[in-house]
């Protein structure tokens, strides 16, 4: 009985000691993980941030520093318009020549949006309309405007270069005379190169796969136009980030692995229209935030791990040191079965649920003699032996109590009289055989005599319902020992059954 109580105090300190370091664990473990997300979140931000503050910076200091250049290229429109007007075929222009003198490239474009003649070979024949739907709507819009108008950041198709482009119509509005001005090397661009911060972040954080800054047309700027068409998934969201001018995002893959492609409208001065309309391109690996929770999860694991070994060691530590005095705390030293302590914890809990309950009050015949003749040694192991067999004579379900010397109490859940009385006969049968070579041997007629109360009928207190069964107990000796009685209320004696 020792040995199985330590068993379970043992099991109950694990499971209760587990329970709690595993909570405590599993709410660190989600807690670092929305960490985790949350600082994943800011980073996105953050690179979002930094990416629409370095355009932002670009798009300003040609506002406010590159006026010199906007006023140049007006003045060279100009003179070619006038210069149209005096020689209006184009055939006779020499491009090259313009270019080496004016210091930009030169575009002709007729009234279908087409490139008919350029001082830049490879974009001859570009068909804006077919490329480029959105710019060729704003190109009618200017044509009809009549007015010069300026984009102080877009991208030469064919080359990916960045260039600075005007546009102004003829005066008949047959034709668009272009100018584009290389801002390779020149001062602005490189102190607000927001290509270098784009490689900077792409280096610096995990998460990052690329960043792209498109123009209207889904372009990218800084690379060649054939390399960067948008497809599928990606040209939609970019379409409806450009009707919205919001934020959207798409599941992809890059470089064979899963992704997120992130848009974000961006657009610096409305006045110019659509032209300084641009659409941010973030694409996001999983691995970077993967990678974050997969060692959090190895840390947790190897938590737990360590909390299940140390909480063993503990239990086994703390059950051996403790499970001898909470044992006998409810045991009987001697016996093994419980004692006092244990009836009336036991009983509080029946008479609380008031469920019908009979104990069976059991006191040896006799028993003086035996410790007077044979010795209290041979006291003790005849209460041992009566022990053993009380409990032999129980059910499953049945509580054998030691109260102290000879007395002995059985605790019979949901039993009514008969069922008790049955018990009872039973057990007189038993310790009468038990007892019967101490008779043969000694002289000493060892036997037991039991009185019965059973709650609520006879009471709803655990004081009332001893005092009964004890009073049925003496009864029970007085018409002859070795028997049992049944306490009656009806009368001022117990009855005998």
């Amino acid at each position: 009985m020792k040995a199985r109580f330590r068993l379970k105090l043992f099991v109950t300190m694990i499971a209760f000691a587990l329970i709690i370091s595993f909570s405590i664990a599993i709410i660190d473990y989600i807690k670092l993980k929305g960490e985790a997300i949350t600082n994943n979140q800011v980073q996105i931000q953050q690179t979002e941030d930094i990416v629409m503050d370095s355009l932002s910076n670009l798009d300003k200091a040609y506002r406010i520093f590159d006026e010199d250049t906007t006023e140049e290229m007006k003045e060279r429109t100009e003179e070619l318009v006038e210069r149209y007007q005096s020689n209006p075929s184009f055939k006779n222009w020499d491009f090259a020549a313009i270019k080496e003198e004016i210091g930009m490239d030169l575009y002709i474009i007729n009234e279908h949006n087409v490139i008919i003649h350029t001082s830049f070979p490879e974009d001859q024949g570009l068909d804006f309309s077919a490329c480029c739907s959105d710019f060729s709507s704003l190109l009618d819009e200017r044509r009809q405007a009549g007015e010069f108008a300026v984009d102080e950041l877009d991208v030469q198709q064919k080359t990916g270069d960045l260039k600075k482009f005007s546009y102004m119509p003829t005066p008949d509005k047959k034709y668009i005379i272009e100018l584009g001005y290389s801002l390779a090397d020149k001062r602005i661009f490189n102190e607000f190169n927001f290509l270098e911060v784009i490689r900077k972040l792409e280096n610096e954080y995990e998460a990052i796969n690329e960043i792209n800054v498109l123009n209207i047309d889904g372009y990218k700027l800084g690379a060649p136009t054939d390399e960067n068409l948008l497809a599928g998934d990606r040209q939609e969201a970019f379409n409806q980030v450009i009707r919205s001018e919001s934020i959207a995002e798409v599941e992809g893959e890059w470089g064979g692995n899963p992704a997120l492609y992130r848009f974000i409208y961006y657009s610096t001065d409305n006045t110019q229209g659509i032209s300084t309309n641009r659409v941010v391109e973030i694409s996001y690996n999983h691995e970077g935030l993967g990678a974050i929770l997969e060692r959090n999860r190895t840390i947790f694991i190897w938590q737990l791990a360590i909390v299940f070994v140390v909480t063993i060691i503990l239990a086994l530590l703390i059950s051996k040191w403790v499970a001898r005095p909470m044992y006998m705390a409810f045991h009987d030293q001697l016996t093994g079965l419980k004692n006092r302590t244990a009836f009336e914890e036991i009983m509080e809990k029946r008479i609380k649920d008031r469920q019908e309950t009979a104990i069976l009050m059991v006191d040896l015949d006799h028993f003086k003699n035996v410790n007077d003749i044979l010795g209290h040694d041979k006291g003790d192991e005849l209460l041992i032996k009566l022990a053993s067999c009380i409990r032999n004579n129980c059910r499953q379900e049945d509580t054998a109590i030691r109260m102290g010397g000879d007395e002995f109490i059985i605790i019979l859940p949901n039993t009514n009289v008969d069922d008790a009385s049955n018990v009872a006969e039973r057990l007189l049968q038993s310790i009468s055989n038990l007892f019967q070579s101490v008779t043969d041997e000694s002289g000493i007629s060892l036997t037991a005599s039991i009185g019965i109360s059973v709650t609520p009928q006879d009471g709803i207190d655990i004081e009332t319902l001893y005092k009964k069964a004890d009073i049925a107990l003496y009864a029970s000796k007085e018409k002859g020992k070795n028997q049992y009685c049944v306490y009656d209320a009806t009368k001022s004696y117990a009855q005998n059954m």
